[in-house]
């Protein structure tokens, strides 16, 4: 049910048009009523005819009414022709129809667009002046090379400022790859367009294959590397070829060092990789990953990327804290103490002879944080809270240091069961694995057991001890098993299992030995074996040194991303893409060494166009001199970072980071012909294929004349309806109150 009143437009349902016509009456009734019987007829005649008048808006709002005007074109109905002019338009895969070449030979979206656009096809829809023939580009790439990498395409804006724009609108017509990747989805301009009755006639570009390609997609390099160590580089490849391929990764500095490895790529799948690269020398290098073309690849340009790398001299400052000098204490003191890179400190409460000596030792847990901040990873062996060993308050200590000092922790319990009073305290969160209260002791096995790598543990730098990942199984298979592990009952959700016992399950499934987890901004180990040090056996050091290495170097990474006297800076992530926001974290002291607590911190960011950025990192007062701050990228290639305190005579630190350039609109991706079907197929239009093109133009010119627009506000929730009514309902309430009181 609906009616009219000049533009008003009501339209009640039989329930609510009865109610407000007994509520008009009813009301109106009780307000004659209530005039005649007042003392003040004047006045109280004004505040009746305000709640009446109340009453009809209520009622009247209750009707939803619209207020409605019509546009009559005064023009002739227009066509209009989008056609898609961004970056995907160049790939190779359009076959040009007959009626363009009769050789239907292959070329770009963008240069069929270009045929369509250029062929007579059109001129029919002109003929006599019946219609106007508009065309507009759409998705054009930026000039400005810095906004390039961010453009994409949006198909649903060009459609909404058309219908914006134009009144008379008898068709649209849209050629595109479909592919979009900006903007709202697509059906919502079809749908306005299903409102205006407006059809929309979409012809797709392209292929609905990928191109026979080989793309490079990312190469996750680390920000840094120790001088005379490997670093392992992990990138991934998609190939979109129908056979599969076995090729070779070239990695190459600008000194002309190489270094290949042999993959095989599967069809039509992603390949997960890595190479390793030993670094030779300090200081930032450019390298650059490439696979060759292959037999039938059309595209060279993602073959390849570039990215950085840089070599530091290391010093990584260790803390290892045991009771008993078990062998598995004794040889993990050695492999430190002789690694050049590590920094060892012992501290050995021995039950009967009272606290080690000797070099590497120190006699007392450091107590303040200026002192314990110092290192960059803590080694716990079987050690818990008790009078001759760890107390609670040195248990929050080193909690914070792995949380908010970024460094590292490792927990290695033994048959004494000591680290079962640590989950009393506040080490309880950073421990990885839940364990058995009911053996403390751990467990004993006759029989030597082997561990097992899990997928996550085949390719981690931390267990690999082979050259390559596919060796690196193998290796584990042939170490020396262990007798005893720890009570673990299972992994805690948000942590990576890397290796599991081989023989033994619990009621969980295999039992997680090697367990590693993030907490804060440091990093958390679990080793359930105390039997590493068997791995020397008839290889000594090469796999046991090589494990213990890996460990500490991966703990400190983080933290010493940018050291510096004053300050350390660290951020992830650390390869950025244009568009991502990088989060800085800083580590601040004062000239005693102490965590900072009054000052503030600044990160300078340098653009790679030149242009520069201060950041002011904001202070975590609940942590030891930490502060945080973010950074959006917005360009790839280098950015410069410079963290300072805001202090005279700080000294400064730099580093560097790589934004990798991987643009949103990208060549060779398939087209997407099904957005296209869908859109036409909401706006009353239908897909056409190349080859129906002269078909199109008899279906436009077949259809009816634009029909007036109809433009309507709907008052009834309406924000100046609301307004209204609430300020003449405080009127009345007031004027109420005045009229008893006067």
């Amino acid at each position: 049910m609906s009616f009219n009143l000049h533009n008003l437009h009501f339209s009640p349902t039989p329930v609510t048009l009865a109610i407000g016509l007994v509520a008009i009456v009813v009301v109106g009734v009780l307000c004659f009523l209530s005039w005649r019987r007042s003392p003040h007829p004047a006045r109280t005649g004004l505040l009746e005819g305000l709640r009446f008048f109340c009453t009809l808006l209520v009622v009247l709002l209750l009707w939803k009414p619209e207020w409605l005007t019509v546009i009559h074109p005064v023009t002739k109905p227009r066509i209009a022709i989008l056609w898609d002019q961004s970056k995907s338009m160049e790939t190779l895969d359009a076959e040009l129809p007959q009626l363009f070449s009769p050789s239907r030979e292959v070329v770009s979206r963008a240069a069929w667009t270009k045929a369509a656009m250029e062929s007579p096809l059109w001129v029919p829809l002109k003929e006599d002046g019946k219609n106007e023939v508009v065309d507009r580009p759409f998705g054009t790439p930026p000039t400005d090379p810095a906004e390039s990498s961010l453009a994409g395409t949006d198909l649903s804006t060009p459609i909404e400022d058309l219908l914006e724009n134009e009144t008379n609108l008898r068709a649209v017509v849209m050629l595109s790859d479909g592919d979009y990747n900006t903007g709202q989805p697509p059906v919502v301009a079809a749908q306005k367009m299903l409102q205006r009755g407006v059809p929309l006639f979409t012809i797709p570009v392209g292929s609905k294959k990928r191109l026979p390609d080989i793309d490079l997609l990312t190469v996750t390099a680390p920000a840094y590397g120790i001088v005379g160590e490997n670093v392992q580089i992990p990138f991934t490849v998609r190939s979109s070829l129908d056979r599969e391929i076995r090729t070779i990764v070239r990695l190459k500095d600008d000194n002309g060092k190489e270094k290949t490895k042999e993959i095989t790529l599967a069809p039509g799948t992603e390949t997960y990789d890595a190479i390793l690269w030993r670094l030779e020398k300090e200081g930032s290098s450019t390298l650059e990953l490439s696979i060759p073309m292959a037999e039938g690849e059309r595209i060279e340009a993602n073959n390849s990327r570039k990215f950085t790398l840089s070599g530091k001299p290391e010093s990584i400052k260790v803390l290892v804290i045991e009771t008993l000098p078990r062998w598995e204490y004794r040889y993990l003191r050695n492999a430190l103490s002789r690694d050049p890179g590590v920094d060892l400190s012992c501290l050995l409460f021995h039950p009967q002879l009272g606290k080690g000596d000797g070099p590497d030792y120190i006699q007392e847990f450091p107590e303040k944080p200026e002192e314990l901040s110092k290192y960059d990873v803590i080694f716990l062996g079987d050690v818990g809270v008790a009078p001759d060993q760890l107390t609670k308050d040195q248990c929050e200590l080193l909690r914070g240091l792995v949380e908010n000092q970024a460094s590292g922790i490792v927990f290695m319990p033994g048959p004494q069961g000591n680290q079962f009073s640590l989950l009393d305290t506040a080490l309880r969160d950073l421990m990885p694995v839940d364990l058995d209260p009911e053996n403390k002791q751990g467990f004993n096995d006759p029989v030597a057991s082997p561990m097992t790598l899990t997928g996550e543990g085949r390719g981690s730098l931390l267990t690999m001890l082979a050259d390559t990942e596919d060796a690196n199984p193998d290796v584990w298979r042939s170490l020396p098993g262990f007798h005893w592990h720890a009570p673990v009952i299972k992994s805690k959700g948000g942590t990576e299992v890397l290796a599991v016992h081989a023989n033994r399950r619990g009621r969980y499934g295999q039992i997680p030995l090697i367990v590693t987890k993030l907490a804060g901004n440091g990093k958390v180990l679990f080793m359930g074996i105390d039997s590493a040090w068997r791995w020397r056996r008839g290889v000594e050091d090469k796999y046991h040194y090589r494990f213990w290495g890996q460990v500490a170097r991966w703990m400190s990474y983080q933290r010493n991303m940018a050291s510096g006297e004053r300050v350390r800076l660290y951020f992830t992530p650390e390869r950025p893409v244009p568009g991502d926001s990088v989060t800085f974290n800083a580590n601040a002291f004062d000239k005693n060494g102490a965590p900072l607590k009054e000052g503030k911190v600044y990160v300078d960011a340098i653009a790679p166009d030149g242009t520069s950025e201060r950041i002011e990192l904001e202070k975590n007062d609940s942590a030891w001199g930490a502060y945080a701050g973010r950074l959006r990228i917005g360009l790839p290639g280098e950015w410069k970072l410079r963290a300072s305190i805001d202090e005279a005579g700080a000294e400064a630190v730099e580093t560097k980071l790589l934004a990798q350039g991987v643009e949103l609109e990208q060549t060779g991706q398939p087209a997407r012909p099904s957005v296209l079907e869908e859109m036409a197929r909401i706006a009353r239009g239908r897909m056409i294929s190349p080859d129906e093109l002269p078909a199109l133009v008899k279906e436009i010119e077949a259809l009816p004349e634009p029909r007036p627009i109809e433009n309507r506000i709907a008052l009834w929730s309406h924000w100046a309806s609301v307004l209204l009514l609430v300020s003449l309902l405080s009127i009345f309430w007031v004027g109420r109150k005045l009229n008893g009181t006067f």
